[in-house]
């Protein structure tokens, strides 16, 4: 019981600071930083177990950089899902990133074709 009331005041108190964080314009690149923030500490412990253990520094490089693109992939496939889920958690509807963002969008290419649509003298 304690924790859905501390979950809820979580919930609360950072609503507009997750709706600002999965509508604003790098979105994207927070969301890939994030991700491989997470798989940091790991492809580090790889490195270097793999170059101390197996020995060849250029080989354990290579098959942690493959994993970090991986993982990079992954977490970029799964981007819009993961912010859409991370806002309905926070109580907004579902897919209300995904509107905000195609709304701004929306917005941006109309201006654009405002600016190319424009008669020249």
């Amino acid at each position: 019981m304690v924790g859905v009331s501390v979950r809820q005041e979580a919930a609360g108190r950072y609503r507009e600071w997750e709706l600002r964080d999965g509508t604003c314009r790098t979105w994207l690149l927070r969301v890939l930083v994030r991700g491989l923030l997470q798989v940091a500490p790991l492809a580090a412990l790889l490195l270097v177990g793999l170059g101390v253990l197996g020995g060849s520094w250029p080989l354990a490089a290579g098959a942690v950089l493959l994993g970090v693109l991986v993982v990079a992939r992954i977490v970029l496939t799964s981007s819009v899902d993961g912010v859409d889920a991370r806002l309905a958690a926070h109580r907004f509807p579902p897919g209300h990133a995904s509107a905000v963002r195609g709304r701004r969008d929306a917005e941006a290419a109309e201006r654009c074709a405002a600016v190319w649509r424009r008669e020249r003298p």
